[in-house]
């Protein structure tokens, strides 16, 4: 894939406007669009839709703040995804398995408002790490060696994604069963 900063033209920074994001991508999409090109060669219709497809894509990795901060250290030269960064730390593993614990009860016990509870408190935790990342890029530069440090953020905000999506999960199943 091509950089998603560059496709859109958008400054590489983690804390993106996205409101002039998804203006930069309807101007994008707008100026690419098929209608424009009725007439044109083949080649050049086919360039156009495979930049729109390019366009689209770029939307959402920087849509994504996991995604988003992939980018950010792929440019910068730093291994990144799941593989490329360090293991969680024992002390979070042990807390998300007992906040998952707690989760699973609640579930069990069909009780939407301590799902709602575990549900806010992981948001909180969320928009924590969010900021602590946008901290760290900020303060690292273009700094491969300081950028690490973001990694280890990374893992935290996936395993609070992967809560969050149970959340939601459970609160559609106890939804479906009224």
């Amino acid at each position: 894939m091509t950089d998603p900063f560059d496709t859109l033209g958008v400054e590489p920074r983690f804390d993106l406007d996205l409101r002039t994001l998804e203006q930069r991508h309807r101007d994008l999409s707008r100026a690419l669009h098929p209608d424009r090109y009725a007439g044109a060669p083949a080649a050049e219709r086919r360039l156009a839709l495979g930049r729109a497809i390019e366009a689209n894509d770029a939307l959402r990795v920087l849509k994504d703040p996991i995604r988003r901060a992939e980018a950010l250290l792929q440019r910068a030269g730093v291994a990144r995804g799941e593989e490329g960064e360090q293991k969680a730390s024992p002390a979070l593993l042990m807390e998300m398995m007992e906040s998952r614990e707690e989760l699973a009860e609640a579930a069990k016990g069909r009780d939407p408002a301590r799902i709602a509870r575990l549900g806010e408190a992981m948001l909180a935790r969320e928009q924590a790490t969010l900021t602590a990342i946008q901290g760290a890029f900020a303060a690292a530069g273009n700094d491969p060696e300081q950028l690490k440090g973001v990694l280890a953020l990374l893992s935290e905000l996936r395993y609070i994604r992967r809560f969050l999506d149970e959340v939601s999960a459970i609160e559609e199943e106890l939804a479906d069963l009224k």
